[in-house]
Protein backbone atom coordinates (compact mmCIF):
# COMPACT_ATOMS: atom_id res chain seq x y z
CA UNK A 1 0.00 0.00 0.00
CA UNK A 2 1.57 3.43 -0.77
CA UNK A 3 1.01 7.01 0.67
CA UNK A 4 -0.17 9.13 -1.87
CA UNK A 5 1.55 12.17 -1.98
CA UNK A 6 0.09 15.50 -3.15
CA UNK A 7 2.03 18.35 -3.38
CA UNK A 8 0.14 21.72 -4.20
CA UNK A 9 0.55 24.64 -6.02
CA UNK A 10 -2.02 26.75 -4.02
CA UNK A 11 -1.01 30.36 -4.99
CA UNK A 12 -1.94 29.25 -9.09
CA UNK A 13 -5.34 29.03 -8.42
CA UNK A 14 -4.95 32.66 -6.65
CA UNK A 15 -3.23 34.72 -9.14
CA UNK A 16 -4.50 32.73 -12.79
CA UNK A 17 -7.40 31.95 -14.32
CA UNK A 18 -7.06 28.08 -15.11
CA UNK A 19 -8.54 27.42 -18.68
CA UNK A 20 -7.43 24.20 -18.92
CA UNK A 21 -5.87 20.94 -17.19
CA UNK A 22 -3.37 18.44 -18.27
CA UNK A 23 -2.09 15.31 -16.05
CA UNK A 24 1.52 15.11 -17.37
CA UNK A 25 4.40 12.33 -16.07
CA UNK A 26 7.78 13.89 -15.00
CA UNK A 27 11.11 12.52 -16.45
CA UNK A 28 13.35 12.54 -13.11
CA UNK A 29 16.93 10.93 -11.98
CA UNK A 30 18.05 8.99 -9.16
CA UNK A 31 16.62 9.77 -5.82
CA UNK A 32 14.22 12.80 -6.61
CA UNK A 33 11.49 10.06 -6.14
CA UNK A 34 12.59 9.22 -3.23
CA UNK A 35 12.53 13.02 -2.10
CA UNK A 36 8.51 13.19 -3.63
CA UNK A 37 7.39 10.39 -1.86
CA UNK A 38 8.86 11.95 0.92
CA UNK A 39 6.70 14.70 0.75
CA UNK A 40 10.38 17.18 0.05
CA UNK A 41 9.04 19.55 -3.05
CA UNK A 42 7.87 23.02 -3.93
CA UNK A 43 6.42 24.16 -7.00
CA UNK A 44 5.29 27.33 -5.89
CA UNK A 45 7.77 29.45 -8.43
CA UNK A 46 7.89 26.94 -11.02
CA UNK A 47 6.55 27.26 -14.96
CA UNK A 48 6.63 24.99 -17.79
CA UNK A 49 8.14 26.21 -21.32
CA UNK A 50 9.05 24.60 -24.67
CA UNK A 51 12.33 24.02 -26.31
CA UNK A 52 13.78 24.27 -29.73
CA UNK A 53 12.78 20.51 -30.56
CA UNK A 54 9.05 20.76 -29.28
CA UNK A 55 9.74 18.80 -25.92
CA UNK A 56 8.11 20.69 -22.62
CA UNK A 57 10.02 21.32 -19.53
CA UNK A 58 9.10 22.37 -15.92
CA UNK A 59 11.54 24.95 -15.28
CA UNK A 60 12.61 26.09 -11.18
CA UNK A 61 10.71 23.23 -9.74
CA UNK A 62 12.61 22.25 -6.63
CA UNK A 63 12.91 18.92 -5.02
CA UNK A 64 15.38 18.31 -2.21
CA UNK A 65 18.67 16.41 -2.38
CA UNK A 66 17.58 12.94 -0.66
CA UNK A 67 19.05 12.43 3.09
CA UNK A 68 20.91 8.94 2.15
CA UNK A 69 21.75 9.94 -1.41
CA UNK A 70 25.67 10.12 -1.24
CA UNK A 71 27.00 11.17 -4.16
CA UNK A 72 24.57 10.12 -6.32
CA UNK A 73 22.34 12.70 -5.57
CA UNK A 74 20.50 14.92 -7.64
CA UNK A 75 20.72 18.58 -7.99
CA UNK A 76 17.59 20.73 -6.30
CA UNK A 77 16.61 23.10 -9.24
CA UNK A 78 16.47 21.45 -12.70
CA UNK A 79 15.10 21.57 -15.41
CA UNK A 80 12.44 17.96 -15.33
CA UNK A 81 10.89 16.92 -18.75
CA UNK A 82 7.19 16.47 -18.66
CA UNK A 83 5.72 13.94 -20.95
CA UNK A 84 2.39 14.29 -22.48
CA UNK A 85 0.61 13.17 -25.67
CA UNK A 86 2.14 14.78 -29.37
CA UNK A 87 -1.49 16.21 -29.72
CA UNK A 88 -1.93 17.81 -26.45
CA UNK A 89 1.85 19.24 -27.35
CA UNK A 90 0.90 20.93 -30.32
CA UNK A 91 -2.02 22.13 -28.59
CA UNK A 92 -0.24 23.71 -25.78
CA UNK A 93 1.89 25.38 -27.69
CA UNK A 94 -0.23 26.95 -30.02
CA UNK A 95 -2.25 28.43 -27.23
CA UNK A 96 1.02 29.89 -25.82
CA UNK A 97 2.44 30.83 -29.10
CA UNK A 98 -1.04 32.80 -30.34
CA UNK A 99 -2.91 34.00 -27.38
CA UNK A 100 -0.31 34.17 -25.32
CA UNK A 101 -1.08 32.35 -22.35
CA UNK A 102 1.38 30.67 -19.94
CA UNK A 103 1.53 27.16 -18.34
CA UNK A 104 1.73 26.57 -14.79
CA UNK A 105 2.17 23.34 -12.39
CA UNK A 106 -0.82 22.69 -10.32
CA UNK A 107 -0.31 19.88 -8.19
CA UNK A 108 2.87 17.26 -8.20
CA UNK A 109 1.07 13.32 -6.80
CA UNK A 110 2.02 9.85 -7.67
CA UNK A 111 -0.66 7.70 -8.90
CA UNK A 112 -1.44 4.09 -7.21
CA UNK A 113 1.13 2.69 -9.37
CA UNK A 114 3.71 4.98 -7.59
CA UNK A 115 4.93 7.36 -10.22
CA UNK A 116 5.47 10.87 -9.87
CA UNK A 117 2.59 13.00 -12.02
CA UNK A 118 2.51 16.95 -11.94
CA UNK A 119 -0.88 18.38 -13.15
CA UNK A 120 -0.13 21.53 -15.28
CA UNK A 121 -2.74 24.27 -16.07
CA UNK A 122 -2.87 26.56 -19.23
CA UNK A 123 -3.52 30.08 -17.45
Amino acid sequence: MLKTVNILNKRARFDYEILETYTAGIVLSGTEIKSIRLGKANITESFCEFNDAMELFAINTYIEEYAFGNQFNHKARSERKLLLNKRELKSLDKNVQTKGLTIIPLKLHTNEKGLAKLDIGLC
